[in-house]
């Protein structure tokens, strides 16, 4: 079967569905590939770079009769046109928003596959482009608010004085959200984010900003998105936004409800008492906003002098990388749907990644696919358990008789054992308690790459091994060998721990 890959119609677009290297991959699978000329051009991948990997290069109407089309956005009217019946076409379609569209490809005859509508969860990952895109755009939603602030992100103590390090408040903690908190710690602003899913609280702090709390019930997510919040939540959270906005210098904000309209977070009245020269980025612009002031793909500047972002382009702004993260999100899909590799296109309705994705099949419309269930919280018991009677409480003696029998065991000991004994046991004790308290004041987010490290101590083993494997009794030379044995194991896997994390933080 042939893929083709044209150039992007919508007025603007810089984005193209494949690269080289993503087109090269879908080549491997079986697939004859084809791009339309020019149509990298705006993300770095000229026609030269596709030709050099063995793509060939063609024209619009090659690529439009081709089996399998690969697109950014949602096919227009006229390339609908363009498809012939029982083709396969795989874009963004926001099929919740599109009612007409999904019509439009009933009607042609085609199998249509968002991949905007992959369902979140694991085995998805790989696949899912809103996840990537996100990432991208929050990212670059912070480096137009420092183009746009104008001053510094991180705070400066100088002999000429000192600069207080820019405030930023993230609303929502998604993909793009995480990515727009990371961007702007790394930069050395003050972060602060909220979102109304009390799960992602850690990994706000994780990535080094504050979770901002509020009094207020909120629902564990069972689907990977925030939920519409109640009038209550609007009403406790309207204060909070409102404080956190006035204090802020840059606002970010990632809130979406999918298939409805953006809610709107920050108000009129907010953005009034803000100071002049803030910077509001809505990465909702698409959908309406979250920002009062915001106009989609438009600079605004209040009357205050506050800078209002409604770019819906964020991510197209680094075509290149974008590009080919969309692009091997693609290749991932269709080694999904190609498990043979023979470059034919095979779709399996009860898995539930295909199915989800599909919205029209050969004039039928299957559009929306039954729901998935994704929820991280833990499934509530079926039966309630009878309560269980009160534990006694432990006899506080107990301490005193182990403690007291471990006393005579070491004075035993110590009247018994070799002259060098005592040497060895004290320093078996202070090494465990010393072991005791380093290890337990460390945090437990440093414990993997922590004891990659320090478990090189077990080299204290080994050597101690090897000592005695000369040993003229045979129990103490075998003891000895598995000493060096189980030694060695932790020696060498710490550090193949510690190499494999390492490599994950590599930039090449």
């Amino acid at each position: 079967m042939r893929i083709g890959i044209p150039r992007e119609s919508r007025p603007g677009e810089t984005l193209v569905a494949a690269t080289a290297k993503t087109a090269e991959q879908l080549a491997k699978l079986g697939y004859e590939v084809v791009v339309e000329s020019g149509a990298g051009i705006a993300a770095d991948q000229a026609d030269e770079a596709f030709t050099s990997s063995g793509t060939s290069v063609v024209s619009a109407d090659e690529v439009w009769s081709s089996d399998i089309v690969v697109k950014v956005n949602a096919p227009s009217d006229e390339e609908i046109a363009r498809l012939r019946r029982g083709a396969t076409v795989i874009s963004l379609m926001a099929p919740m928003r599109s009612p007409e569209l999904i019509e439009k490809l009933q009607a042609a005859g085609v199998t249509a596959m968002a991949m905007d509508a992959v369902p979140r969860i694991s085995r998805a990952q790989s696949m899912d482009v809103l996840s990537s895109m996100a990432n991208v755009a929050g990212y670059r939603a912070v480096i137009e608010s420092a183009n746009e602030f104008g001053r510094m992100f991180t705070g400066q103590v100088t002999a000429a004085g000192k600069t207080a390090p820019a405030r930023v408040f993230v609303v929502g903690a998604g993909v793009a959200g995480l990515a727009a908190i990371g961007a702007a710690s790394a930069m050395g602003a003050v972060v602060r984010a909220f979102d109304v899913r009390p799960e992602v609280a850690e990994q706000v702090e994780s990535m080094g900003a504050e979770f901002v709390q509020v009094d207020m019930e909120q629902e564990v997510s069972s689907d990977g998105y925030a939920k519409e919040m109640t009038a209550e939540q609007e009403a406790a959270t309207a204060a909070m936004y409102d404080e956190e906005a006035r204090n802020a210098d840059i606002v970010i904000t990632t809130a979406l409800i999918p298939g409805r309209p953006a809610p709107q977070l920050i108000s009129a009245e907010t953005i009034a008492g803000m100071r002049n020269g803030s910077v509001i980025v809505d990465m909702a612009a698409a959908n309406g906003g979250n920002a009062a002031a915001t106009v989609k793909d438009e600079r605004i500047v209040t009357d205050n002098g506050v800078v209002v972002l409604g770019y819906t382009d964020l991510a197209g702004r680094l075509a290149a990388q974008t590009s080919q993260l969309y692009g091997t999100n693609i290749v991932n899909l269709l080694k999904l749907l190609t498990p043979e590799k023979d470059g034919q296109l095979t779709l399996d309705m009860d898995d539930v990644i295909q199915r989800g994705i599909t919205v029209t099949r050969e004039g039928e419309v299957l559009w929306p696919p039954p729901p998935v269930q994704v929820s991280a919280a833990p499934a509530a018991p079926a039966v309630v358990a009878e309560p269980a009677a009160p534990a006694k409480p432990k006899d506080p003696r107990r301490k005193w008789y182990a403690a007291a029998l471990a006393a005579v065991l070491v004075l035993l000991a110590t009247a018994y054992a070799p002259a060098d004994f005592l040497g060895f046991f004290t320093v078996f004790v202070l090494s465990v308690v010393v072991g005791y308290y380093v290890i337990s004041n460390v945090s437990h987010a440093l414990h993997t790459p922590l004891m990659s490290e320090t478990n090189a101590i077990s080299g204290i083993i080994l050597v101690g091994g090897i000592l005695q494997v000369g040993s003229d009794d045979p129990l103490v030379m075998g003891i000895a060998l598995f000493a060096v044995f189980v030694a060695s194991i932790n020696i060498f896997g710490g550090f193949l721990v510690t190499l494999r994390m390492l490599e994950m933080f590599r930039k090449d």
